[in-house]
């Protein structure tokens, strides 16, 4: 229940502007992963909240994550993948899917690792039937 709150109170910070509050979500190294974005990663709470600030009112209004599913390791990190919404000013809307890793620290579960992938085909881009599915990489 924990790590599923940690992932869902992503959306309530930033969307409420409380990028003060990154460090309730994340470890101080993330990376935040963006490249599937055309971008580097990011790396460490500052970065990520730096790039919050210089995306302004191009950020979403509102984030919504559903479909979490959690998949502990064996070295007592978890692995989550989970499926978001991310609504723009204008009402139109896109999807991605979000891969993290997190650890559990003295303050509670923290995402270490996280890689956001848009979402743009149907069918995770497979055509026909016998394909092979792209399965995501953990970090």
């Amino acid at each position: 229940m924990a790590i599923t709150e940690l992932v869902s109170l992503h959306g309530h910070l930033v969307d409420d502007g409380s990028l003060d509050r990154l460090e309730e979500l994340f470890t101080a190294d993330v990376v935040y992963d963006l490249t599937d974005f055309g971008q580097e990663p990011l790396s460490g709470v500052a970065a990520i909240r730096e790039a919050a600030w210089a995306l302004g009112a191009a950020n979403p209004v509102a984030h919504h994550v559903t479909n979490v599913v959690v998949t502990a390791l064996a070295d007592g990190r978890v692995q989550i993948r989970s499926k978001g919404l991310g609504v723009k000013a204008d009402g139109s809307c896109g999807s991605v899917s979000y891969d993290d890793t997190a650890v559990r620290t003295a303050d509670g579960w923290r995402i270490s690792h996280r890689k956001v992938s848009p979402r743009r085909t149907p069918l995770g881009g497979m055509t026909e039937p016998g394909q092979d599915q792209a399965h995501p990489t953990w970090s």
